[in-house]
């Protein structure tokens, strides 16, 4: 099988110099728990099972295909180095405990399944022959605390539980790096004063060094500068409307990033040494962009900005939470945008850089959110904050990112409402995460039970089906006003937990619809039921035209972009094959522009 995801898996830190580890490993699970007893991480046993790299056992893709759960897995993979360089040994993501070993000694370890993490393996390579890189990961199912999201714990998915993942589901690569390199860069863009902020890190090696910068726009270099690397860490101001093409109505002229006008900057950092020879190259780039909330509206480049997301979990049929190729993520993007959709919240997972990558790109708003767990222990708040270091410090770079969503339904937070341990921990991840990163917003717990939010993001599927009138009308009367909106939660308990109440943000629908329509053999469920197009588009406008009535709602979230497997309650089947005349569903998404809202804006 050939290797199908060969696309660098940084693109905004990337360098030239990378081996992909993708492909072909061995493979074998330890049900037993017998691998370190017997010294697999030596590397010195091959494993009979043979396993694609980056799709996890679970999936059609890995050419294991199994659905049995299995705690404990063991990856072997040998490959061919030779090098005078350091060496990076990324991993995307490998989900959940990983343990490293090369050439059988124990290079480190990382727990969480959602993010990236390397290591520095240089003085563990062989001088000649064949390097053995052996992975050890375990996946407690049945340990509650683990963040999962919406996977399974069970062989068979059910309800709104999906397939389970175990392993390595993002690229694994080595990187070339000299002694003195660039640690990470992160850009800081002030729309309002026409700046961009660089900081930059090192390692103590690069003190000394000269590192130098150019920033273009559209191949045309508009800012550059050389200057001496004093400590591991450097902060650069760079002033943009100074230059020609920021003359004047740098806003109106479109240099900044959005859906409409997804420009972006191009970057390339040098790292030079005192004969002005390079000892690192780096190739990034960033987009202008404001997010921020003011009278009941999200503003983005200072304009009133009405979001229509989507709901996209992230799943494929062969590759589960793995895009089985890179295209695979920009089609989802056009997809959603052929439908008149300017964004989507990704649901219950932190999605691989490359999907954010063609967001960027293509111009499409995300509301990145993590991966819950179902219970609430000093351990599961332990796991959760650690990744939210990790999500912000892999995917701050991206422009297309608006919002971080710590918090789902109350899940891990099932006494929000009125337990005041829980309902700090909501508030204060709100906090942290404003405190890592002050340009996106923060929403503390979407769908009902907010504490402190910058958004009032409600979940109601109380829409019935087209033959329930009275239950259709109170779904209108709820959207009606700010009042109706959180006062009548559909569920259990209110949308503002105990002590906590609406302070103006502006308030979205950020779950509703989810038409079951059944296409193809698979069969499944959904919130209400079609049975031909012509319904599934006439079903759709009714729940819209509901949605669009409303005088207090600033945008919404459908659900859903895709059938998931037993869910068919997808825009699209779950191989995206669409389910209707795409353009209908534009029609109706673009039939409603909020003049008023945004006459009021300019008051």
């Amino acid at each position: 099988m050939m290797n199908k995801r060969t696309e660098y898996p940084r693109p905004q830190f990337q360098r030239e110099q990378w081996t992909n580890l993708n492909g072909e490993w061995e493979f074998a699970f330890d049900d037993l728990d017998q691998g370190m007893d017997e010294k697999w991480h030596e590397g010195k046993v091959s494993f009979s099972q043979k396993i694609q790299v980056p799709f996890v056992y679970q999936s059609e893709l890995s050419q294991i295909n199994q659905r049995e759960v299995h705690d404990r897995v063991w990856y072997r993979k040998e490959f061919s180095y030779t090098g005078e360089k350091q060496v990076l040994l990324h991993f995307g993501a490998v989900d959940y405990q990983a343990d490293v070993y090369l050439n059988g000694v124990y290079i480190g370890g990382h727990i969480g399944g959602h993010t990236s993490f390397s290591f520095n393996v240089t003085n563990y390579l062989e001088k000649e022959g064949q390097q053995v890189l052996v992975v050890k990961v375990y996946d407690p199912h049945a340990d509650e605390t683990i963040p999962r999201g919406k996977q399974f714990w069970e062989k068979e998915s059910r309800g709104i539980w999906y397939t389970n993942s175990t392993g390595i589901w993002q690229t694994v690569w080595l990187e070339e790096v000299a002694v003195s390199h660039i640690k990470q860069v992160i850009f800081q863009p002030d729309v309002d004063e026409g700046k961009v902020g660089i900081r930059l890190i090192f390692p103590a090696e690069a003190v000394g060094k000269q590192v130098g910068y150019q920033i273009s726009f559209q191949g045309e270099a508009i800012a550059s500068d050389l200057v001496m690397v004093t400590s591991t860490e450097m902060n650069r101001s760079v002033e943009l409307y100074q230059n020609k093409i920021f003359r004047s109505n740098f806003h109106d002229n479109g240099w900044t990033w959005s859906p409409e006008k997804p420009n972006l900057f191009d970057v390339s950092l040098k790292l030079i040494d005192s004969e002005d020879a390079v000892l690192d190259k780096v190739v990034s780039y960033f987009g202008f962009r404001k997010i921020h909330t003011e009278k009941g509206m999200t503003f983005l480049n200072n304009y009133p900005y009405y979001q229509r997301l989507v709901l996209d979990q992230g799943y494929w049929p062969t590759g589960l939470l793995t895009a089985p190729t890179d295209e695979d993520f920009k089609r989802d993007i056009e997809l959603a945008k052929e439908m008149g959709f300017n964004g989507c919240r990704k649901h219950q997972k932190v999605e691989d850089p490359r999907f954010l990558y063609w967001a960027d790109q293509l111009g499409f708003i995300v509301w990145g959110e993590c991966a819950s767990a179902p219970v609430y222990t000093e351990k599961a708040v332990e796991r959760l904050t650690n990744e939210w270091f990790e999500i912000i410090e892999r995917d701050r770079n991206h422009p297309s990112i608006v919002t971080w969503v710590p918090l789902n339904e109350s899940w891990g937070v099932p006494d929000i409402h009125h337990n005041q341990q829980q309902q700090h921990f909501s508030e204060g991840i709100y906090h942290l995460i404003h405190s890592l990163d002050d340009s996106r917003l923060v929403i503390s717990n979407d769908g009902w039970e907010m504490t402190v939010t910058d958004i009032c993001a409600i979940h109601n599927y109380s829409h019935g089906g087209v033959e329930e009138g009275k239950k259709y009308d109170h779904f209108i009367e709820t959207l009606s006003t700010v009042e109706n909106l959180i006062n009548q939660a559909p569920g259990k308990w209110g949308i503002y937990a105990e002590g906590y109440r609406h302070r103006g943000e502006p308030i979205m629908l950020t779950e509703f619809g989810g038409i079951g329509y059944q296409v193809g053999e698979q069969d499944g469920w959904g919130y209400t039921s079609v049975s031909d197009a012509t319904e599934f588009v006439s079903e759709y406008g009714r729940i819209m035209s509901a949605l669009y009535s409303s005088k207090a709602l600033f945008g919404y979230c459908y659900t859903q972009l895709t059938d998931v497997e037993q869910e068919i309650n997808g825009l699209l089947a779950y191989d995206r094959t669409p389910k209707c005349d795409l353009a209908k569903i534009k029609e109706i998404n673009r039939q409603y522009f909020p003049e008023r809202l945004y006459s009021e804006a300019k008051k």
